[in-house]
């Protein structure tokens, strides 16, 4: 059997194990401390948008602070783009509110302004003005914000940025990450960069990130015992998972210019090929990290999408479908959703392809291999 090649396996800098010795040398084994406090330092410079940033143990721990902080409560509604892995949708759960469920356009694939205005009203006309909106910026691709910041705006409705996938992406040059009232970061094992496990709540004031902190550390109150008077979670960052989250900082750049390096090759390898479409920025306004490089298959591709997943793992390397809406999810059977068959067409015909920032140049080849023995 060939050697594994992963969808998006982890990258290490070479930095992040001093980060790491530095917090075991000085006994700082806990859920505070030198490195947290210096990758959150880290983050608030890389994004330069005046944010404060709070690290947390994931990105779906982020969501749920952000959607407490907004006061969402039980029977509550909060539109969540349909189109996302379970984390953007399954913290509205957590607080006993419900989620309505909106379609992806085709340019992005990402959350439409057309039919989240359409969900506003229809949810206001029976009585129940959505507390928050979740957007997505799928893998690593930014969404059409200025038509959906004018939406929510419209309506008065707080966003709440999903910028899991899309660390280091911008929009007419602005960070994803920077655009809503909370915007969430995630280190996941598979992202651009990676904590082990972890991510981020990104704020806008410093009284949100501290206020953040609170809830994350088990809404302990100021007191010389252990005092609550609000439920809190176990939320926080370790020093050690922040030590290599530091690291990863260091090389972050460089890992964009290689995965935007993959979807070239992608670009290359396909350009040629009727039916196989490569996700694309839509124009100058756009610019993806491409944590992960997608391609479409549609019905005049010399090759099916089963085909070309069985070749691909004959040779033992790893794609992927792309995300499974929500609104088809067995444990969402019955929400409320509003658009048409885009996200379920993207998920019929789509795929994710190897883009690890740490691809050699012979798997970049194996793939090529897979690719040109299909269309032989």
């Amino acid at each position: 059997m060939k050697p594994k090649i992963w969808l998006s396996s982890p990258h290490m800098g070479g930095t992040e194990q001093n980060y790491v010795q530095e917090a075991f040398d000085t006994n700082w084994i806990a859920p505070l401390g030198p490195n947290v406090t210096g990758f959150e330092n880290d983050l608030e410079n890389y994004l330069n948008n005046d944010k404060h940033v709070a690290c947390l143990s994931s990105g779906t721990a982020a969501i749920h602070l952000a959607l407490l902080q907004l006061g969402v409560k039980r029977d509550d509604e909060v539109i969540c783009q349909t189109f996302t892995f379970c984390g953007s949708a399954n913290p509205i759960t957590y607080l006993g509110a419900k989620p309505i469920f909106v379609d992806s356009e085709e340019q992005t694939w990402n959350m439409s302004p057309n039919y989240l205005e359409e969900a506003i009203k229809d949810r206001i006309a029976k009585g129940k003005t959505p507390k928050a909106i979740i957007i997505v910026h799928l893998y690593g691709m930014p969404s059409q914000i200025d038509q959906l910041l004018e939406v929510a705006n419209k309506y008065k409705i707080p966003i709440i940025e999903d910028a899991a996938e899309a660390l280091g992406s911008t929009y007419k040059g602005k960070k994803c990450g920077t655009f809503g009232a909370y915007s969430i970061l995630s280190f996941n094992g598979n992202k651009i960069i990676t904590t082990s496990g972890g991510g981020a709540l990104v704020c806008n004031t410093e009284q949100e990130k501290k206020q953040t902190i609170f809830f994350a550390t088990q809404a302990r109150d100021n007191a010389p015992h252990y005092e609550h008077t609000k439920i809190g979670y176990n939320y926080r960052m370790s020093n050690i998972s922040a030590g290599i989250g530091r690291g990863q900082m260091e090389v972050l750049d460089k890992h964009i210019n290689l995965r935007r390096a993959n979807n070239q090759f992608y670009n290359d390898l396909f350009k040629d090929v009727k039916g196989i479409e490569v996700q694309q920025q839509p124009t100058q306004d756009y610019y993806s990290n491409f944590w992960l490089s997608c391609i479409l298959i549609h019905d005049d591709a010399p090759f099916t999408k089963a085909q070309f997943q069985a070749a691909m793992d004959a040779e033992n390397i790893e794609t992927r479908p792309l995300w499974k809406p929500m609104h088809l999810q067995p444990v969402f059977k019955g929400l409320p959703y509003y658009g048409s068959n885009v996200s379920e067409t993207l998920f019929n015909k789509g795929l994710c392809l190897p883009s690890g920032s740490n691809l050699t140049k012979n798997e970049l080849d194996r793939i090529k291999n897979v690719v040109n023995s299909l269309l032989a």
